[in-house]
């Protein structure tokens, strides 16, 4: 299930979302823009929002009358078998009502919440009432084998009729048992409910739970065809009677953490991938059937595919599919006395997401940066705008430092990233312009870590001051122009003035990054000096400060009326070409920059 939402329309109902947020990691709240405070992601449009969420399929809980919320969505509801799980909260925190998806996760979504608030969960699903239970909802580690057949059997149960329940699994069924309900002891009853890891053809009567006792470890050549690693494992459970459903993970050597022959069986399979270091791989050489001196002198441990599905499913775990191998790839599978939590053991893939979040404002941040902030573990970056995130990031482990510090940002992204975890490394702006992301990829390139190689890496773009200020006052970008930081930490005076001439002399318009510093006072005036040699003294300039935050100010002048003073490091510069306009329309300032649709008017 991905994360939920907290869909509120008030400051009250925000303020209870923001309550309730920690008990659901990951959770954003989407707030109804001019009625609340500092949503992480804010709308306009109450009903189109909602019904987005809804069609995304992402978890619902909305702080509002639940009336409002069924009209809301009234016109998307289609197939109960594929919605997602919508709440309503009262206001107050005194109701938690599961409206949709019950089954699908809703119910025990009203619980965990109803826990925290101190009340009863409002659930009206007659399995869940009448059985302490939703048999195609089942707890972590089972797996529904042909959902259809559930409705059969509850009512059976419902109405004390017999139900058989045959265990060919042997797994713990307490959970099944503890609301009371009476199974008949003879198998040949019908309807039934039947507990097995193996492979069996659907009934219509019997209803299927799989335990996710079965661990597929893997091993492949590098850039295996993912198709061959697929058939392999597929065949390997097949010829061994076993089911899908019941494979709790994938697992392999953490060289191959990069593979997407590996990943994308997992993808298939909708379970986790789990990676080993071949030390721990090692340690598993005892219980293997097909040790290997020869994969040993090329990874570092003497079996990968038996080594991994045996480290997942635990030390009393027994192998069910010994090694089979295909050209290039390997597969075996282990099975446990009970359901396996991979997140316990081995690592995933780590992932680095390098977010821009824009000028500051959540209503400029792209809902993919939202989204990749949520599902973080670790944040990192400077710390004001770390809390410029406000509470899309609680509960998360920060990593902060000064501004600076940018390489130390970086390689602390990096490292912790390449511990398996799930990393944010978060600038302003645009993470790519004069940002974060090109020293990340400057460092990858530079020090070549096979750790950091592996990584699931992925840049997300942001509003940048430019388009920020751009926006502000009208359309100055509305033709060609050039992006120049003033700023010789990094590059040479030399080398920033040849720029500026250049684009002074092609009549780009310019806007100006990084302008000034404490220490730094002569570089704006020597560029301005230059910039009078190819344009009017008239020329627009605007000055944007805190874009999208307190204390925001656009002001717009000419050049030749630009002083170091007017000017700092939270400020832009952007500078007019020769043809840039400014208009005075109404009670506004607007500058543009006209591309020539005039003279094509004329032509025409």
């Amino acid at each position: 299930m991905t994360a939920p939402v907290f869909f509120v329309l008030t400051d009250r109902g925000e303020a209870l979302a923001r309550r309730l947020q920690p008990a659901l990691p990951g959770s954003a709240v989407h707030g109804k823009k001019d009625r609340t405070h500092a949503p992480d992601v804010p709308f306009t449009d109450a009903g189109a929002h909602l019904r987005d969420l809804f069609q995304a399929g992402a978890p619902i809980v909305a702080v509002a009358a639940a009336g409002i919320v069924i009209r809301l969505l009234a016109p998307v509801l289609t197939d109960k078998r594929e919605e997602p799980p919508v709440l309503a909260l009262a206001e107050d925190g005194s109701a938690v009502v599961p409206l949709l998806g019950g089954h699908r996760g809703g119910n025990k979504l009203a619980r965990d919440l109803a826990a925290v608030l101190g009340v009863p969960a409002s659930v009206t699903t007659a399995g869940d009432v009448g059985l302490g239970f939703a048999l195609d909802d089942p707890p972590a580690g089972w797996a529904v084998g042909n959902p259809d057949a559930a409705k059969a059997v509850a009512a059976a149960l419902l109405a004390g009729k017999p139900v058989a329940l045959i265990d060919d699994a042997g797994c713990d069924l307490d959970w099944l048992q503890a609301g009371g309900a009476a199974f008949a002891d003879d198998p040949t009853v019908r309807p039934a409910v039947r507990v097995t890891a193996a492979a069996c053809p659907t009934e219509a009567d019997v209803f299927v739970l799989h335990p996710k006792v079965l661990t597929l470890g893997v091993g492949c050549e590098r850039n295996c065809d993912p198709a061959e690693l697929a058939a392999l494992a597929r065949a390997a459970l097949a010829d061994a009677g076993l089911a899908e459903k019941s494979v709790a993970c994938v697992a392999s050597l953490d060289l191959k953490s990069d593979e997407r022959a590996v990943l994308d069986l997992a993808a298939d399979l909708g379970v986790p991938a789990r990676f080993f270091d071949a030390a721990r791989l090692e340690t598993e050489t005892p219980r293997l059937a097909n040790p290997s001196d020869v994969v040993f002198a090329e990874v570092g441990c003497h079996g990968v595919a038996e080594g991994a599905a045996l480290a997942v499913a635990g030390a009393e775990a027994s192998l069910t599919v010994p090694k089979r191998k295909s050209e290039r790839a390997t597969a075996a599978v282990a099975r446990a006395d009970a359901p396996v939590d991979p997140m316990t053991a081995g690592l995933p893939r780590g992932r680095l997401s390098i977010v821009g979040i824009g000028p500051g404002d959540s209503a400029w941040r792209t809902p993919e940066a939202t989204a990749m902030l949520r599902a973080a573990t670790d944040v990192v970056g400077y710390g004001l705008y770390l809390d410029l995130l406000g509470g899309l990031i609680d509960g998360k482990r920060r990593h902060m430092s000064e501004l600076s510090e940018e390489e130390a940002r970086v390689r602390r992204s990096l490292e912790l990233a390449a511990e398996g975890r799930d990393v944010a490394l978060v600038s302003s702006g645009d993470a790519g312009i004069y940002a974060m992301a090109a020293l990340a990829f400057e460092l990858l390139d530079r020090e070549n870590d096979p750790a950091w190689n592996r990584l699931d890496i992925a840049v997300t773009p942001g509003i940048s001051a430019v388009q920020a200020a751009a926006a502000r006052i009208g359309a100055p970008l509305g033709h060609d122009f050039a992006l120049i930081s003033l700023s010789d930490l990094l590059t040479p005076w030399a080398v920033i003035e040849k720029r500026i001439e250049a684009a002074s002399a092609g009549d780009f318009v310019v806007a100006f990054y990084n302008p000034v510093s404490q220490r730094r006072r002569t570089q704006l005036q020597a560029a301005k000096e230059i910039l009078l040699r190819h344009r009017p003294a008239g020329t627009p300039v605007v000055l944007a400060r805190n874009l999208g935050r307190d204390g925001e100010r656009v002001d717009v002048i000419a050049l030749t009326d630009l002083a170091v003073d007017m000017v700092d490091m939270l400020a832009l510069v952007l500078i007019g070409a020769s043809q840039t306009r400014r208009a005075e329309r109404g009670a506004r300032t607007w500058v543009y920059t006209p591309r020539g649709y005039a003279a094509k008017m004329d032509k025409n």
